[in-house]
């Protein structure tokens, strides 16, 4: 994350506390960042230096037009700032900063596969066990490359049960014998 984009995102959070409409810029933040997740083209055109400052500006306020004034605010002035591309990461501070608000664990799952509803049931119970706190939310990343199990990060807390960790212990373990 840059320190603009915590910047941003820590004005975005007061402004919204400002005008009472927290929990709507939540909401549009989480859509801003699935939103940019699932376009590769919309985060190219947003860092490309041929494209004016004013048609990124527009497209986006194209694009979340059914968003807060408060959102359509902060996609105009990183326009005007040409710092476009970094509206991701602002809105990924901006929920990262909302759940340290509101005293949300957030668990990051990465698993081979997509989580069934049952395993990702018992993973929220695992993390409510090992945080002590009722209000965790999970963020299932799917990475192929751990090619199986899984990796947990809670906070600053990792454990890393991916067979391509054991393999590499195992590749370790060997090199060191020979």
């Amino acid at each position: 994350m840059s320190r603009a984009a915590i910047r941003y995102a820590k004005a975005v959070l007061l402004q919204a506390q400002e005008t009472n409409a927290i929990d709507t810029v939540f909401g549009d933040m989480q859509d801003v960042q699935a939103t940019l997740d699932g376009s590769k083209e919309l985060r190219s055109l947003l860092k490309s230096p041929l494209i004016k400052v004013e048609d990124k500006k527009s497209a986006l306020l194209q694009i979340f037009t059914n968003t807060s004034e408060d959102t359509k605010r902060l996609i105009t002035v990183l326009a005007q700032n040409e710092r476009a591309d970094i509206l991701g990461n602002v809105a990924n501070s901006f929920i990262n900063l909302y759940n340290e608000a509101k005293g949300v664990k957030v668990a990051e799952v990465t698993t081979a596969v997509e989580l069934s509803s049952e395993m990702e049931a018992k993973v929220l119970a695992k993390v409510k066990e090992m945080t002590g706190s009722d209000n965790v939310s999970i963020e299932n990343i799917v990475d192929e490359s751990i090619i199986g199990g899984f990796i947990l990060r809670v906070g600053d807390m990792q454990y890393n049960a991916s067979i391509a960790n054991q393999l590499g212990t195992l590749k370790r373990e060997f090199s060191k014998s020979i």
